[in-house]
C-alpha cells in the first residue's frame, strides 16, 4: 500500500471522532436554542390581591400543597384542588375531588370544563381571572432572534451523511473498490434523506434533531454490519424502515391524548397476549426463550412490549390527581417482569424494572414506592440465585474474566483487548478482529465500535444516548401533558439503562446480560423498538406538534 493511501486512511480515522462529536453537539445545541424557555402561556390574576400568576406549563396542578404547580395559600383550598390544562380545543379545568369545588363565572363545574380569556375561576375562597400572557416587544424580538439561529435540519443531516460516507470509504479503499460494498452506505443515505423530506414537506415537522441522532446511530450499525455480513444488512435496512414508520405512527397516534387514554387497556391486553404467545411458541436462543420464528423471520416480542409498557404506564395529570392507586399498573408490571424471568431474559427484565421505578415515582411522587419496589426486587433476586443455581453460575465470571479467558470469560477478555488495540482513533472501519468473536455484532457491538472507530466515537455514542435522557428530563416541565413527560422519561431511561448494561456488561464492569446497544447492534426487533421509544422522547418536545407555516 502506498504512503498516499496510508495517509488518506489515517486522515479518515482521525476525522471521524471529531465529526461525531461535532454532530452530537450541533443536534443538542439546536434542541436547546429553539426551546420556549419559561415564557408564560397565560396569566391567572388573583381578583382580591391583584397578584399575577404566570402559567408556564400545559398541565398545571392547583392547590394548597407546595408540590402543586400553582400554590394558593388559602385554607379553603384543598391540598390538590384542581388541574388546569390545555388541549386542542383550548384551556380546560377539572375539579380533582376537592371539598369546596370550583365555579366558573359563578357556575359550579363537573368534569372537564372549558375556560376562556376573562373568565373568573373560583377555587375555594380564591377567585382567579384568566388573562392573556403579556410579553414585551423586546422579549419577543429576542426570542425570535434565538429561533432564527436554529441550525437547519438539512445541514445537520449533511454532516451525518458525511460521517457515514467516510466510514464506508475506509474499507473500500483498504480492500479495493467494490460496487456491492457501496450498497449499505447508499441505502442509509437514501433512507435518511427520504425520511427528512417526508418529515419536512409532507408531515411538515419543524424540527429534525431526534431523527438525525437516530439516523446517525442506525447508519453506524448498518455500515459496520455490512463490512462482514451483507445478508444481515438487508434485514437491518428493512427493520430501519419499519422502525421509522412506527416512529411516525406513534407520534401521530399520541397527538390526541383522549384517544391514547381510551386505548391504554387494549394495548395492555395485547401485550399480555404477546407474552403468552412468547411462552407457548418461542424457541430458546443462547439460553433465553425470547424468539418467535415467523416464516423464517425471528422476532423478539419483549422489544415491542417495551413500547406498550410506556403507553400503559404514562397517564395525564387530571387522571393522576384523582387516581393515586397504582394497582393496575403494578399488576401489569408484575406480569411483564415475571414473564421475562420465566423465559430467562434477565437483561430485558432489568430494563423493564427500571422503567417501572421511573413511572411509579413520576406518577405517585412517592419515594416510599421506589424503596419498597427495590426491596422486593432485591428479595426476588436473592431467592432466584439461591433456588436457581444455574443462574448464579452465569454471574460467577463477573469481575474474574481473565481467570476464565478460555471459556466463560472469552468474549469479554477479547472485547477489552481489542478496545485497547483500537486506541482513540480505531483501526479503521471493517478492519477489526472482534467481529470474528461469537455475537460480536449483537452483544459486543460497543467493542466493535471502539476497536474499529476508536474509543472517542464509542464514548460519543454512549454520551449521545445519555444526552437523550437529559433532553427528555428537560422537556418534562414544558411538555403538553404529563403523559408526554412520563413517557419520555421512561423511554429514555429504558434506552440509557439498556445501553449501560450493554457497555458495562461487555467490559466486565457489570455482569454480562446479552442486551443490545440501542440503534447500533445487529437485531431487527431491537432497532424497531429503539425508534419506537425515541418517538416518546420526540413527542415530549412541545415543538413537535407545531406545524411549519
Amino acid at each position: 500500500m502506498t504512503i498516499a493511501i496510508s495517509s488518506v486512511l489515517f486522515v479518515i480515522r482521525v476525522t471521524l471522532p471529531f465529526l461525531a462529536i461535532f454532530i452530537v453537539l450541533l443536534c443538542f445545541m439546536s434542541m436547546k436554542v429553539a426551546q420556549r424557555g419559561k415564557r408564560p402561556l397565560i396569566i391567572l390574576k388573583n381578583k382580591e390581591t391583584g397578584e399575577e400568576i404566570p402559567v408556564i406549563y400545559w398541565e398545571n396542578s392547583i392547590g394548597r400543597s407546595r408540590s402543586c404547580d400553582i400554590v394558593l395559600k388559602n385554607p379553603t383550598v384543598s391540598r390538590e384542588h384542581a388541574v388546569l390544562f390545555r388541549r386542542k380545543q383550548g384551556w380546560l379545568i377539572k375539579d380533582t375531588d376537592s371539598k369546596a369545588g370550583i365555579t366558573v363565572n359563578g357556575e359550579k363545574i363537573k368534569g372537564n370544563t372549558q375556560v376562556y380569556i376573562d373568565d373568573v375561576i373560583s377555587i375555594g375562597g380564591t377567585s382567579l381571572i384568566l388573562l392573556k400572557a403579556r410579553e414585551s416587544a423586546e422579549k419577543i424580538n429576542k426570542l425570535s432572534r434565538l429561533t432564527n439561529k436554529k441550525i437547519r435540519s438539512a445541514s445537520l443531516l449533511l454532516f451525518v451523511s458525511l460521517f457515514h460516507f467516510l466510514m464506508a470509504l475506509h474499507p473500500l479503499i483498504k480492500n479495493e473498490l467494490s460496487l456491492i460494498r457501496w450498497f449499505p452506505l447508499a441505502s442509509v443515505i437514501l433512507v435518511s434523506w427520504l425520511f427528512f423530506f417526508i418529515s419536512a414537506f409532507i408531515l411538515r415537522r419543524v424540527t429534525f434533531e431526534h431523527e438525525t441522532l437516530g439516523l446517525f446511530l442506525s447508519g453506524v450499525g448498518i455500515i459496520l454490519v455490512g463490512n462482514y455480513n451483507m445478508q444481515e444488512v438487508y434485514n437491518q435496512l428493512a427493520s430501519l424502515l419499519i422502525g421509522i414508520f412506527a416512529y411516525c405512527v406513534i407520534i401521530r397516534f399520541i397527538e390526541n391524548l383522549d384517544i391514547v387514554m381510551q386505548y391504554r387497556v387494549a394495548i395492555a391486553v395485547c401485550a399480555v397476549f404477546l407474552f403468552a404467545a412468547n411462552l407457548v411458541f418461542a424457541k430458546e436462543v443462547n439460553g433465553s426463550r425470547n424468539w418467535i420464528s415467523l416464516g423464517g423471520i425471528s422476532i423478539q416480542p419483549s422489544e415491542f412490549i417495551k413500547i406498550a409498557y410506556v403507553f400503559v404506564g404514562a397517564s395525564t395529570l387530571e387522571g393522576l390527581q384523582t387516581t393515586k392507586n397504582l394497582t393496575g399498573f403494578i399488576l401489569f408490571s408484575a406480569i411483564c417482569i415475571g414473564t421475562l424471568f420465566l423465559i430467562k431474559d434477565f437483561g430485558t427484565a432489568c430494563v423493564f424494572f427500571l422503567a417501572f421505578l421511573i413511572i411509579s415515582f413520576m406518577r405517585s411522587g412517592s419515594v416510599r414506592t421506589v424503596i419498597l419496589s427495590c426491596s422486593a426486587a432485591a428479595l426476588g433476586a436473592f431467592m432466584i440465585l439461591n433456588f436457581k443455581p444455574y443462574i448464579k453460575d452465569r454471574f460467577a465470571v463477573w469481575g474474574h474474566v481473565w481467570e476464565y479467558s478460555q471459556n466463560t470469560g472469552y468474549q469479554q477478555t477479547r472485547v477489552l483487548s481489542y478496545i485497547a488495540s483500537g486506541g482513540l482513533f480505531g483501526v479503521g472501519s471493517g478492519q477489526g478482529k472482534l467481529q470474528g468473536i461469537y455475537a460480536a455484532l449483537n452483544d459486543l457491538m460497543f467493542g466493535v465500535v471502539s476497536e474499529e472507530l476508536g474509543l472517542i466515537v464509542a464514548l460519543t455514542v454512549a454520551l449521545l444516548v445519555a444526552g437523550l435522557t437529559l433532553s427528555a428530563q428537560s422537556y418534562s416541565n414544558k411538555s403538553r401533558s404529563t403523559f408526554y413527560s412520563i413517557a419520555a422519561c421512561a423511554a429514555a431511561g429504558m434506552l440509557l439503562f439498556q445501553a449501560s448494561l450493554h457497555i458495562f456488561g461487555s467490559t466486565d464492569i457489570l455482569p454480562m446480560t446479552g442486551v443490545t446497544l440501542p440503534f447500533v447492534s445487529l437485531g431487527g426487533s431491537s432497532l424497531v423498538s429503539s425508534w419506537g421509544l425515541l418517538a416518546f422522547i420526540k413527542a415530549s418536545d412541545e415543538r413537535t406538534y407545531s406545524i411549519r407555516r
